[in-house]
């Protein structure tokens, strides 16, 4: 039967993944030097990103007249509410193949207090964060703009800022951040769907947080930076692999599913000695190694809990990298810098407590029916459903 679902849930997956592409969270970012009543602005978003909009891809110096037209209507600096005019041509400058930077300069009028506003993307991405920040006569600071909040007051008409964004707009930021990134919510899903008990739930939550929090300091801070495309598709990897674990627990134990589970590790671990894909060869012969001793000492022992507790802390690790991204781009000076990880890093806590407060509930009530068969039936879809959906998140992102 759970075969059945599996074959099911990725025939589905597959159907529905290149319309819904990889869109999980809507960001980007701009730098404004500004200098009297002048200003430069340079705006950096994803080639993804873009796609949202009507105009195509961004190809220096190559740039579609309509993008040149929108962006500065829609991220503008303003004087006394008076939009500044666009000074000469708006430019896509040299970047990484997957990013656009493009840059334009504005001149306001000689009076009334400067003000940034964005309104980018909210057309296509409602809940798109733009974070500006600001190099002035009163050094750098940095504003998180969305929806509910569009525009940055600054506190002189020479620019100067009246702040940066408080500890309780990152905690926002970090609860917008795990509620929209879907991989992070199903590997958690993954790990909750076979926990029988509260204290199994602690252990597990406890042990994927200090994980994610360790690697998301280490990488804000700017101590580790691994290839955020590796980082993605070994994401999408550790759910295959913890709903492989769960199929195999549902399946009686069977011993195809680990062996599936290495050999296919072990044939990317190939493929990328050819020079195929985003994870390095090292790293997926590593992950057979580590996921067949993973099920040899599951089969000795009869409630896993203390190591699923293991296996979502080693994974916990890779997610921090994933939760690092905005923080990382934003490129904080280090006095903006802690304040900032704080509140990131309470704010994903908190989306991710609300999440098994949530979930976790109603796995325990269907558990406790008398029959006992759609809880079943909640473990076996919901496992194929995850296999399906971490299978397609590795290889779109490893081998598109």
């Amino acid at each position: 039967m759970l075969a059945l679902w599996l074959a099911a849930a990725f025939a589905l997956s597959v159907g529905i993944a290149e319309p819904a592409t990889a869109h999980t969270r809507s960001t980007s970012y701009s730098s404004w030097e500004i200098e009297g009543r002048d200003a430069r602005i340079r705006f950096r978003i994803t080639q993804l990103e873009l796609t949202r909009l009507p105009w195509g891809i961004v190809s220096p110096p190559a740039l579609q007249p309509e993008l040149a037209a929108y962006l500065p209507d829609v991220l503008r600096l303003e004087a006394g509410g008076v939009v500044c005019a666009v000074v000469g041509p708006v430019r896509a400058l040299a970047a990484p193949n997957d990013r656009a930077l493009i840059e334009w300069r504005v001149s306001c009028p000689s009076a009334g207090a400067l003000a940034i506003r964005s309104e980018l993307m909210l057309e296509v991405a409602p809940s798109h964060l733009h974070f500006a920040r600001i190099r002035s006569g009163g050094g750098i600071t940095e504003r998180v703009l969305s929806n509910t909040e569009r525009v940055w007051q600054l506190g002189a008409t020479d620019g100067t800022s009246e702040g940066g964004s408080s500890i309780a707009s990152y905690v926002r930021v970090g609860i917008e951040h795990i509620a929209t990134g879907y991989d992070h919510i199903v590997f958690l899903l993954a790990l909750l769907l076979l926990a029988a008990r509260l204290g199994e739930v602690v252990t597990i939550v406890t042990g994927f947080t200090i994980a994610h929090s360790i690697t998301l300091a280490l990488a804000a801070l700017g101590r580790l930076q691994p290839e955020a495309a590796a980082v993605e598709a070994l994401i999408g990897c550790s759910i295959v692999i913890v709903a492989a674990e769960n199929g195999w627990h549902l399946s009686g134990r069977r011993l195809i599913v680990p062996r599936v589970v290495v050999a296919g590790l072990a044939l990317s671990g190939l493929l990328a000695m050819a020079g195929v894909g985003a994870i390095s060869a090292i790293t997926l012969f590593g992950l057979a190694l580590f996921s067949g001793c993973y099920f040899a000492l599951l089969d000795r022992v009869e409630r896993p809990a203390r190591l699923r507790a293991a296996i979502a802390f080693c994974f916990g690790l890779v997610h921090g990298f994933g939760f690092a991204g905005v923080l990382t781009e934003i490129a904080l000076p280090q006095g903006r810098l802690l304040p900032a990880l704080l509140g990131f890093n309470v704010g994903v806590e908190v989306g991710q407590l609300a999440i098994v407060a949530l979930i976790w509930p109603l796995l325990l009530g269907l558990s406790r029916l008398a029959s006992g068969r759609p809880h079943r039936v909640v473990m076996e879809v919901g496992t194929a459903a995850i296999c399906a959906m971490g299978f397609y998140w590795m290889v779109e992102r490893a081998y598109a």
